[in-house]
């Protein structure tokens, strides 16, 4: 009975330590851009995309967002020649939260008489993993 006790210990010991160190599932990670001006009319904007082999920190951050901002910010410069604009990004592990997000922000820049939204599509702008 002694023995049994013992395996039965170890045996929960085993399983309470190996609950704890599991990872909990990774969720993806989707973001979009925005890139404004104040002395342009137009507003740049992604497409919401998935952010590859990027998971949130334990805070829920995005880990290197100033990366992907430059990313944004490096594109409209050196490929479109636009300069002088402010990126954000906006992310989230929900892609419907950030759906709803970008349509409130969208509605936002849309009731500002004289401002116009431009679409980047996925294929002329991509957000790529920073390197470590």
């Amino acid at each position: 009975m002694k023995k049994f006790v013992s395996v039965a210990f170890l045996l929960l010991l085993l399983v309470v330590s190996t609950a704890s160190t599991m990872k909990k599932k990774d969720r993806n990670v989707y973001a979009f851009g925005v890139a404004a001006s104040f002395n342009d009319s137009l507003v740049y904007w992604t497409s919401i995309q998935l952010l590859d082999s990027v998971t949130l920190d334990k805070n829920g951050f995005l880990p290197k967002r100033e990366a992907y901002t430059y990313q944004l910010k490096n594109h409209l410069e050196y490929t479109l020649k636009k300069v002088n604009y402010t990126c954000m990004i906006y992310f989230s592990d929900d892609k419907s939260k950030l759906e709803k997000e970008e349509q409130k922000l969208k509605g936002k820049y849309k009731k500002s008489k004289g401002l116009h939204i431009q679409q980047l599509d996925a294929q002329s702008f991509t957000f790529k993993k920073p390197e470590e």
